[in-house]
């Protein structure tokens, strides 16, 4: 296994899962419960903005940047298997690309493309808001946390050698 190769995957994996981590940390932690706190309508317009805004933003290449390294480290994982670390290198990467790719497009795109779809002043405006709230929160809590870990074993991996 090229020690460089992967010293500058797992950097930028680092890097990377650690931002988008951020990222998804804010919008559990204190931007969807203050959406919460405001009329539906109000928070409809605001996350189909931010859906909008995302999608030509720096955070896409960042999003699909990451998970490319991600499936990287599983590829170097079990192509160098039996050598040091790859069980933990196949894990951050798993983890990562499981926890945050697949789980965004299997789970909070959709939401976000129903979402756009919603007439915020509709008779079910509020109960599709209060279901995409409640659902979208608890997978971008899953996201955050896959990130965050790929993040710290990144790290470990890089600090431990």
């Amino acid at each position: 296994m090229t020690s460089s190769i992967v010293a500058a995957l797992l950097w930028t994996a680092a890097l990377s899962s650690g931002l988008i981590a951020g990222i998804y940390f804010a919008f559990s932690v204190f931007i969807m419960p203050a959406f919460a706190k405001i009329d539906a309508t109000q928070a409809i317009a605001a996350m189909n903005s931010i859906n909008q805004t995302i999608l030509r933003s720096l955070f896409m290449p960042l999003f699909f940047g990451s998970s490319i390294v991600s499936v990287l480290l599983v590829i170097i994982a079990l192509t160098y298997w039996g050598e040091a670390d790859t069980e933990l290198i196949l894990i951050a990467g798993t983890i990562y690309f499981v926890g945050m790719f697949v789980c965004t497009v299997l789970f909070n795109v959709p939401l976000n493309n129903s979402l756009s779809k919603l007439e915020a002043n509709s008779v079910n405006a509020l109960e599709v808001w209060s279901h995409y709230l409640q659902s979208w929160t608890y997978w971008n809590h899953l996201r955050t946390v896959s990130s965050l870990v790929t993040c710290i074993l990144c790290i470990w991996l890089l600090t431990n050698h």
